[in-house]
């Protein structure tokens, strides 16, 4: 690689190479054909590098993408003028949300929504979700099951060994706050110029809630759910590691 990584964004994709983008796009097909979606523009909440975003356009819908980091938006604009698409992005806080259209679809999904630090932010982005969503619009997110956080993120260690990144990803349970998660990053890229691996280090937070604490948030915005499911429908709310909310207007 020719690229100097100093930054997360920069090697996010790769950590992200397994991610279910499809599965997120067949999922937002399938409810908006089952609700009988008309419109096509859709708020892609916390888009990251734009992956997402980039296969929701190909798929017909008309995408605009928002999130807090400027570093992982000037990868998404560049991903979306190799494929010479037009795609929107704004840099904007998910829980500050101002000043943009509204929408027929807004999701948040890939746990975005986890890395809020506490019930207040959640709330207000609530609030900016259906101050920017249409009448007669859907709003679908996914989070970290209260499951997952008690197993898969319980102090745990995930490693790979690729030719241009390696990483070491620790998890540990949150100490301060229930249902939490401090991740810690070690990464190892690549670089052609020197021969040789630099080495960056990355320590996120995620938080989540009990499915009724949600629910109870949503009613309060003026939300009402749904559907409610795990793992895209294949897995029991109890057992499943990400819980997936879709909701409209009371």
């Amino acid at each position: 690689m020719n690229v100097s990584y100093q930054n997360f964004a920069y090697v996010y994709d790769y950590l992200m190479k397994d991610a279910p983008y499809q599965e997120w796009v067949e999922f937002v097909n399938k409810i908006t054909l089952k609700y009988q979606l008309n419109g096509k523009s859709i708020l892609d909440i916390g888009c990251g590098t734009g992956e997402l975003a980039i296969r929701l356009k190909e798929s017909g819908f008309n995408p605009t993408g928002v999130d807090l980091s400027e570093e992982m938006l000037d990868v998404a604009i560049q991903k979306v003028k190799e494929k010479q698409l037009d795609i929107p992005f704004y840099h904007q806080d998910m829980s500050s949300l101002e000043g943009l259209n509204q929408f027929d679809l807004i999701i948040i999904f890939c746990d975005s929504l986890n890395y809020l630090a506490d019930e207040y932010d959640v709330k207000a982005t609530f609030q900016g979700v259906m101050n920017h969503l249409k009448e007669d619009g859907l709003f679908m997110f996914d989070v970290h099951s209260v499951h997952k956080m008690a197993t898969l993120f319980n102090n745990q260690t995930y490693a790979d060994n690729g030719d241009e990144i390696s990483y070491i990803w620790n998890a540990w349970k949150g100490t301060d706050v229930p249902y939490s998660v401090e991740h810690e990053l070690t990464f190892f890229v690549y670089d052609e110029d020197s021969e040789a691996y630099s080495r960056f280090d990355e320590d996120h937070f995620q938080r989540t809630y009990p499915i009724d604490v949600y629910e109870a948030w949503l009613n309060e915005s003026g939300f009402e759910i749904v559907e409610l499911m795990g793992d895209f429908g294949g897995n029991t709310l109890e057992e499943a590691d990400r819980i997936f909310f879709v909701c409209k207007r009371k």
